[in-house]
């Protein structure tokens, strides 16, 4: 016999069900896991403006710590993020599917996420850190959202996997756009601020997969110059460059002085300055009508000593400004002793991507087939 629901008992029973089919759902897309966070690096100084002796923290970084119920990998993956962005990069996409963060925890992965300090959850201090700059929407779209529709580089018309119309007033992109953050206009301050904090990360947690993206790249060779044994493998997503001078985007000014960073990496033979670094024009990697000169080392190359047993992976979308000059940045650590693998998504039949490939449409597929693959491959 069937029991009659008052009105009240039957809307409660639809709320009931509409809880469970909602909690199943998020069970089955989401990974079950334990999420904690902490700070490091932090360093005091006066407060600015007084002299009573009050002190105020500077320099810290934010933590995020993604821990699947389980655990099946030897290593976590440490992500960091580009300029302008924040580790929530990772953890979903704008128009809310899965992000990446979730993808390796359901492989098994134990995930570190960081702001960079002086960037979002991790503060900047004013009158203490260096100044900032942020990204408007224009920018955001013509580089990232919608460069289809602005047209800025040859590859531009083939993007098709953003999802939504990448301008202002798409929800999904409002959503992205709201989550950019002013950045330290001084990649120089920002490479050392992450070089200590993340250091002492590396030595607090231990030996990690790095991923980089973006401005971050650069961060991979110097965390991995910095400490070798705690960085078994980078995986670079169209990491900044190229050598020694700004690319495609005018002005093209002399940047990343010691080839592929702002602050000294260890050369083998040493160098005491960055004018030690004789270069030369690599024509076949150069074209100026698309604003890259590429540069590398004048023979023979001195040797970037650390890196030489780390496994590098850079990884270039078929519609991003990056392919203009990747190629040059794989010349440049290959030639430096490096063992560096360049995948270039076309390549490999993932197409229609942009800078910010792990947010959109393809990102778990690029993911599983690239970035997964190659971890497994390389950590054998």
């Amino acid at each position: 016999m069937f029991n009659t629901l008052s009105g009240a008992g039957f809307l409660f029973t639809l709320l009931q069900l509409s809880i469970t089919c909602i909690s199943s759902q998020t069970q089955l897309e989401g990974t079950l896991h334990r999420r904690n966070y902490f700070y490091i690096g932090e360093k005091y100084d006066n407060t600015p403006g007084t002299n009573n002796g009050s002190e105020i923290a500077f320099a810290q970084m934010y933590v995020e710590h993604l821990v699947p119920a389980n655990v099946t990998r030897p290593l976590p993956i440490l992500m960091i993020h580009g300029h302008g962005m924040t580790g929530t990069n990772f953890l979903n996409t704008p128009d809310g599917k899965l992000g990446w963060a979730d993808y390796f925890m359901s492989e098994g992965f134990e995930i570190y996420i960081i702001d960079q300090p002086s960037r979002g959850r991790s503060a900047w201090q004013m009158d203490i850190d260096g100044d900032q700059s942020d990204f408007d929407a224009t920018y955001i779209s013509s580089h990232f959202t919608a460069v289809e529709q602005f047209n800025l580089w040859p590859q531009a018309v083939l993007h098709t996997q953003w999802p939504g119309n990448g301008t202002a007033g798409d929800p999904i992109f409002d959503n992205f756009y709201a989550s950019t953050m002013p950045s330290l206009v001084s990649d120089k301050e920002s490479s050392i601020k992450v070089k200590k904090a993340v250091g002492e990360l590396l030595d607090n947690i231990g030996p990690v997969v790095l991923l980089t993206h973006s401005q971050s790249g650069q961060y991979g060779w110097i965390l991995g110059d910095s400490r070798p044994s705690l960085i078994k493998t980078i995986i670079a997503l169209e990491p900044i460059g190229p050598p020694f001078i700004n690319a495609v985007f005018p002005p093209l000014t002399s940047a990343r002085p010691f080839g592929l960073t702002e602050i000294p990496v260890v050369y083998s033979p040493p160098i005491s300055s960055p004018s030690d670094l004789e270069t030369e024009i690599v024509p076949s990697l150069s074209n100026s009508s698309l604003g890259t000169t590429c540069f590398h080392q004048a023979a023979p190359a001195r040797q970037m000593i650390n890196l030489k047993e780390i496994p590098t992976l850079v990884v270039t979308s078929e519609s991003s400004y990056h392919t203009i000059y990747d190629a040059c940045t794989v010349e440049y650590l290959a030639q430096a002793g490096v063992p560096v693998t360049h995948v270039q998504l076309a390549n490999v039949g993932i197409k229609g991507n942009a800078h910010m490939m792990f947010m959109e449409k393809n990102g778990l597929e690029i993911a599983e087939k690239v970035v997964l693959s190659w971890i497994q491959k390389t950590m054998q």
